[in-house]
């Protein structure tokens, strides 16, 4: 991997990092006044992937990566990024305990995170079939 290679994948980790923490603010102030904590929980976890997708729609390709193993492991490098990034958020910055973080990944607390997070492993080999459609 090159270092342009990698500094490539940091950006797109730091813009997705950007946008979701801004979404996540949105949600807060804007969503759950309107619609209550669990219908904007919901929205969010769709929209949140939604924007996912749009950045990596942008920013994937000017990676470079060649082959669908390639991209499947930058998914999950983008996945293992936004989970440690929300666990750092909640755990030094909002100083929840552990027992208010783990929730956030279980979706039988009404939480999907975990489902955005499984589908941020696929979106950029998605991303790529949608860019080379001479592949499929």
């Amino acid at each position: 991997m090159t270092a342009d290679t990698l500094l490539r994948i940091v950006a797109l980790c730091t813009v997705l990092a950007c946008a979701e923490t801004l979404h996540g603010i949105a949600r807060i102030k804007l969503l759950i006044p309107l619609m209550g904590k669990d219908r904007a929980i919901r929205l969010s976890a769709l929209t949140g992937t939604l924007l996912a997708f749009a950045i990596c729609l942008v920013l994937v390709p000017g990676i470079g990566l060649q082959t669908a193993q390639a991209h499947l492991a930058l998914g999950l490098c983008l996945a293992t990024f936004m989970a440690s990034f929300d666990i750092a958020i909640g755990k030094w910055l909002m100083h929840k305990p552990w027992t208010k973080i783990w929730p956030d990944f279980d979706p039988r607390t009404g939480n999907y995170l975990l489902f955005g997070l499984m589908g941020l492993c696929v979106i950029p080999l998605v991303v790529w079939y949608v860019r080379a459609p001479q592949l499929l």
